[in-house]
Order: structure tokens, then C-alpha cells, then sequence
């Protein structure tokens, strides 16, 4: 499958951003789909994280903030962002993984940039 984000921007602190993420083929099959952030320098940390089977999982510093969505029937993947910080600013990338006879099968979208200004 492969990943196409986007729906970064510039945001003032406390203003909201929705990201997308839509992928070239079904993703019912895909176990996890997530979204990662980098800043220069630093690895890349996950930022929520959304299983086929309905569950979520958030990043501490983005809970009751950020909400991860899934839509099959568009194929697309979305992370709503609600009250940034400039501590939010970095590159998110989008993330799939399938589970196949044992072997995780990885694929990245390419990033988009958040930027949140003080």
C-alpha cells in the first residue's frame, strides 16, 4: 500500500489542523495505521496509533487533544488536531502495518509539516 499525507500547515497556538492520510488500497486489512512526528535531530515518535479493531492509542502529550479516525470507505486515515502548542510543530508521517503469516508489513507516507506559532 502506499501512504499519500497532507492537511499540515501554519497555526497560530490554540488553532487546529486535520490531517489526512489516504492510502492506494483497502485499508480494512491494515492492522495499525498511526501517526508519527519528527523534529530535526530527534526520532521519530508516535503520535496516536489506530487498530482495525476499533482501538486507539494516544501519545501522552497529544491525549484529549488529537483524535485518530479511520474512513474505509474512503480509504483514508485522519488525525484531528485541536488546541496546538508550539511543541507540536515537527513533520507527521503516516503509518501502516499489516500482520501476515507472521511478518509485519510496514509502509510510510511521506510527511507534512506542522508548524505552530507562539
Amino acid at each position: 500500500v502506499q501512504l499519500q499525507a497532507s492537511g499540515g500547515g501554519l497555526v497560530p497556538t490554540g488553532g487546529s489542523l486535520r490531517l489526512s492520510c489516504a492510502a492506494s488500497g483497502s485499508i480494512r486489512r491494515l492492522n495499525v495505521m498511526g501517526w508519527y512526528r519528527q523534529t530535526p535531530g530527534k526520532q521519530r515518535d508516535m503520535v496516536a496509533e489506530s487498530t482495525n479493531e476499533g482501538s486507539a492509542t494516544y501519545a501522552d502529550s497529544v491525549k484529549g487533544r488529537f483524535t485518530i479516525s479511520r474512513d474505509n470507505a474512503k480509504n483514508t486515515l485522519y488525525l484531528e488536531m485541536n488546541s496546538l502548542k508550539p511543541e507540536d510543530t515537527a513533520v507527521y508521517y503516516c503509518n501502516a502495518q499489516r500482520l501476515l503469516f507472521g511478518q509485519t508489513y510496514t509502509a510510510w507516507g511521506q510527511g507534512t509539516q506542522v508548524t505552530v506559532s507562539s
